[in-house]
């Protein structure tokens, strides 16, 4: 993959053209939802943005299938305040919704506030990971190339739970350095894949959604995320992983799936 690709490039007037890095595992035509939410989210971000705030929280939903081409992406406030807004946001595909999400945009807290946290350090960073090999019915020429992973406990492929360092080798937007929101929304999709116990070649694993909390950004371009999923007959699935930068956990993700047979 060349130095200057990237996820997406700006056309102008909320318009993106999406790049093959965008591609996901089942289709060289369809995108991994990672890509997608970090764009939506850096355009939470950018939308009349009020000092001294940040988002804190970001739902995406995912309608149908986003097609590798061009997408237009839109923003709006339905809950205005200084301390505390409502976002909203549609990323459409010819006209036709293809995401819809929202965000809490929220009052940075006091620096002089003592820090809280519970969960232990991350795993250090491994030196490399395993390479992909043969993995039939993949296409890992898209999101997964693009992502340069550190596996910690084992190879790709392994039943989950599973555990990661992550980081992007190209920047969402061509031209633009990635926020912290943005590495956190381009890595948390990947959260069923890297913690799903089930074999995908007997079951279609689908996730309808994904929604990010972050207490606070994470730092540097390194994220580590440790995920696990949980499934019932007569139900679904739902996955939940957490997310570390080299000082400690900065936020958690979800995931609700839907599971049914391969045909």
């Amino acid at each position: 993959m060349s130095e200057d690709e990237a996820f997406y490039e700006a056309l102008g007037g909320g318009r993106f053209a999406s790049t093959p890095a965008t591609a996901g595992p089942w289709s060289p035509g369809l995108q991994h939802g990672g890509p997608v939410s970090g764009l939506i989210g850096r355009a939470f971000e950018r939308h009349d943005p009020v000092p001294g705030t940040r988002v804190a929280r970001v739902t995406v939903e995912i309608l149908r299938p986003v097609p590798v081409a061009v997408l237009d992406v839109s923003v709006r406030v339905v809950r205005p305040g200084k301390r505390i807004a409502l976002l909203e946001g549609e990323i459409t595909h010819e006209g036709s919704p293809v995401v819809r999400a929202s965000a809490w945009r929220i009052m940075a807290a006091p620096p002089h506030l003592d820090p809280v946290a519970h969960a232990p350090a991350p795993p250090p960073l491994p030196d490399t990971t395993p390479p992909f090999g043969p993995w039939p019915g993949v296409h890992v020429d898209g999101y997964l190339s693009a992502m340069e992973w550190r596996l910690v406990d084992g190879a790709f492929g392994r039943s989950g739970p599973g555990t990661t360092w992550a980081r992007a080798r190209v920047p969402l937007v061509a031209g633009e350095a990635d926020t912290p929101l943005v590495r956190a929304l381009t890595l948390a999709d990947s959260a069923s894949g890297v913690g799903s116990q089930l074999d995908f070649s007997k079951w279609l694993v689908i996730n309808t959604d994904l929604t990010v909390a972050l207490h606070r950004d994470p730092v540097g371009e390194w994220l580590c995320m440790a995920a696990s999923l949980d499934a019932a007959p007569g139900g679904s699935a739902l996955c939940q992983a957490t997310l570390a930068d080299p000082s400690g956990e900065v936020g958690r993700a979800l995931q609700t799936l839907l599971v049914d047979e391969q045909s």
